[in-house]
């Protein structure tokens, strides 16, 4: 993997990465520990391959904190945090990368809970370690963030249902974060080749991935987006509040 930032650009920073122990996750969390950033790497129950990643990052010179945590379940969350309060005193950035909705046996709501619910969640745990010049990076799809004017694959609208209301729903924040001098930005991008989300979806419906391939005429591959999370770190924030990665001829503007 290439560089991201420069060296040392995030020395005395401290990051979270929600779902952060493989796929686009635990590339960005590693940019930014490339970066000089101490990092917390979340995960949800893949405890040994967390530990394993944390190992490679501490190799680099910084603090790794791996934290076990249930988004969807509030006391897990206070738990975490209580952690990151411990360890760092602080935080000062945010990426709220975790999501799903489309793993079997959960309750009916869970992408619900999980991409809208959990992500107020933890903004609202995080907030008391945050402070002015800090940053929340929200990670999204276009298929996601487009759904109220772009149809998407029936196998994957409830999701993207789901984390659009998650995005309306932390952007209804951006007043009371920017009273408190904490920036937000969303960061949506196409398909993403690699991820479990494009992996199922190709499951499901083998055509996906090549025929969105052939529509956008390139697909980003997990640590090239996860670059662009990373850079969203850093980079003036856009008027919108968004940064829109990869092609979106194939969708309309609201």
């Amino acid at each position: 993997m290439t560089q991201i930032l420069p060296p040392d650009s995030l020395k005395g920073k401290t990051a979270l990465v929600t779902g952060s122990s493989r796929g686009i996750g635990a590339d960005t969390v590693r940019y930014l520990a490339e970066a000089g950033a101490n990092v917390v790497i979340n995960y949800r129950n893949k405890a040994p391959r967390a530990e394993r990643l944390a190992t490679q990052l501490r190799e680099l010179g910084v603090q790794v904190l791996t934290v076990a945590a249930d988004l969807t379940d509030q006391a897990s969350v206070d738990g975490m945090f209580a952690q990151i309060a411990s360890e760092f005193g602080s935080l000062d950035l945010l990426v709220l990368n975790a999501s799903g909705g489309m793993e079997s046996g959960m309750a009916e709501d869970y992408a619900l809970q999980l991409n809208r619910d959990a992500q107020v969640r933890v903004l609202e745990a995080a907030l008391p370690l945050m402070s002015a010049g800090a940053r929340v990076v929200f990670v999204t799809s276009h298929q996601a963030h487009f759904i109220r004017t772009t149809e998407t694959m029936p196998e994957y609208e409830a999701v993207a249902l789901s984390k659009r209301a998650g995005e309306d729903a932390l952007r209804e924040r951006i007043p009371a974060l920017t009273e408190k001098g904490v920036e937000f930005v969303v960061v949506s991008g196409d398909m993403i080749e690699g991820t479990i989300t494009a992996t199922l979806l190709n499951r499901m419906n083998p055509d996906a991935i090549a025929s969105r391939r052939d529509a956008a005429g390139k697909l980003y591959n997990v640590a090239e987006f996860a670059a662009e999370v990373t850079q969203a770190a850093i980079d003036p924030i856009p008027a919108d509040n968004i940064r829109l990665v990869g092609d979106t001829g194939s969708f309309v503007a609201e």
